[in-house]
């Protein structure tokens, strides 16, 4: 079977949202065209709806390799790598103890390379406002908000983030009014 006959099968099983058989009739395109850019882009997109991450990067890498071009392959890797970000962050998240440091570069690293993606600024909003750092947990959580403004816990975040970015000011100015004295 050629590659477009191939494409058009898998298609069909997307259109049943049978990703998994789509994913295969996608492999069997590549196959049939290996050197084919955009039947790996397919795939590589059906593999992330499916969660296969790791396959759809290197489906995206591929496609990208083939196509340097193309800014479409290109940001979809990035949005590949990020969720794979995401994924290793919650895993240092989930240590006992958890490896804030290390989570927080990946997470930030994640948002760099998918800007619209929620859970890394989400996810850094609450890291840094459980550190202590109100004024990143603000920003991180403010962006969170912009991407989904029905979020109730993003908007809670923020809020509790504010509130305790208030206090730490009155605060501190209340300890500058009283070293002044």
């Amino acid at each position: 079977m050629d590659g477009e006959s191939c494409i058009k099968k898998a298609y069909e099983f997307i259109l049943n949202s049978d990703f998994e058989q789509a994913i295969y009739w996608f492999e069997q395109a590549i196959e049939a065209e290996p050197e084919n850019a955009f039947f790996h882009h397919t795939c590589a997109v059906s593999c992330a709806r499916s969660g296969k991450w790791a396959k759809a990067k290197q489906h995206a890498e591929t496609a990208l390799a083939l196509d340097e071009s193309s800014a479409e392959y290109k940001y979809h890797l990035q949005v590949v790598e990020a969720k794979l970000l995401l994924a290793d962050a919650d895993m240092l998240l989930a240590k006992v103890p958890p490896k804030l440091a290390e989570a927080a570069e990946l997470l930030e690293q994640a948002a760099r390379l998918d800007p619209l993606s929620f859970d890394a600024f989400y996810t850094l909003g609450v890291l840094y406002a459980s550190q202590h750092m109100y004024e990143k947990a603000a920003h991180h959580a403010r962006e969170a908000m912009r991407l989904d403004p029905g979020h109730s816990a993003a908007r809670r975040l923020f809020a509790d983030v504010n509130r305790k970015r208030r206090m730490m000011r009155i605060r501190i100015n209340a300890t500058k009014r009283k070293r002044n004295r």
